[in-house]
């Protein structure tokens, strides 16, 4: 789909580059396969998050440590060190500046360091948190958004639902494993949200997205669309989305969190998100 107008484009503001070491307080298991981790800290004071894909790098404890090797910053840079931590993405799922509380939601998802972590997670606990390094700003001026993720980007795509003006046309689809891995998001927009259950399919391993984006029927006007998931099931639909649906480079944003196969993943290596 083409517009005559060019779309604004997405800008990218710096954070401070900053490490903070936090205390779990809350741990809630929003579906069976999914824990949200309720973390807090006097120095979340100044944290800052702005964008629907804003994300840190958490940083865990090597294995027989009670706390996480704290990441070397120099000048606002990461700097190599001895000992690195070991650390994960994770996106923002909720920030609570007042009570000094920061959300994040880690899917369950075999017994990766993050996975292993968050099933045991308790009160107490203690983890890293570096950045966010960065916020990708994109100015809600569209008329209309394509929204798509699997379970691992289920905390972007519930920011993105929480923080578009209220009214405008939502078209978003979301693969979980079964109903029981839906959730609720709270949207002030003009929401279709289809939930697509792969059932006993492996995470990443289907095409369900890419169907989906391909038989939506999309407005008129200028839209934008972000897609996020495994990697290599993304790309079909970011040729797809550019190449047949005609959406220019501004106007979409398709983010690989995950690769099967791939420790650590750079979720971002593919696009220009800004990393932690």
């Amino acid at each position: 789909m083409t517009t005559e107008t060019a779309p604004p484009r997405m800008r990218i503001v710096r954070h401070p580059l900053r490490y903070r070491l936090l205390e779990v307080k809350r741990v809630h298991r929003v579906t069976p396969g999914t824990v949200r981790v309720t973390l807090g800290g006097e120095s979340l004071e100044d944290f800052h998050e702005q964008a629907p894909t804003d994300h840190v790098k958490v940083c865990f404890a090597h294995p027989g440590d009670a706390l996480p090797v704290e990441p070397v910053v120099v000048d606002d840079t990461w700097m190599d060190a001895p000992v690195e931590p070991v650390t994960r993405d994770y996106t923002v799922r909720h920030y609570r500046r007042d009570a000094r509380e920061l959300d994040i939601d880690m899917v369950l998802h075999g017994t990766g360091v993050g996975s292993t972590w968050a099933a045991a997670a308790a009160p107490g606990m203690r983890l890293g948190i570096l950045g966010p390094r960065g916020s990708e700003e994109v100015p809600f001026v569209h008329d209309w958004y394509l929204l798509a993720a699997e379970e691992t980007a289920l905390p972007a795509l519930g920011r993105w639902l929480e923080m578009l003006p209220a009214g405008v046309r939502v078209i978003a689809f979301a693969e979980v494993p079964g109903p029981a891995d839906e959730q609720h998001f709270g949207t002030a927009t003009d929401l279709t949200l289809t939930w697509l259950h792969r059932g006993d399919a492996a995470p990443g391993s289907t095409d369900l997205l890419e169907r989906a984006v391909r038989a939506a029927d999309l407005p008129g006007g200028t839209g934008f669309a972000w897609v996020a998931g495994e990697a290599n099931s993304l790309r079909p639909i970011r040729r797809h989305l550019r190449n047949e649906r005609g959406l220019g480079k501004d106007q979409v944003d398709v983010d690989g969190y995950w690769k099967r196969g791939v420790v650590n993943h750079d979720h971002h290596e593919d696009e220009h998100t800004p990393h932690a």
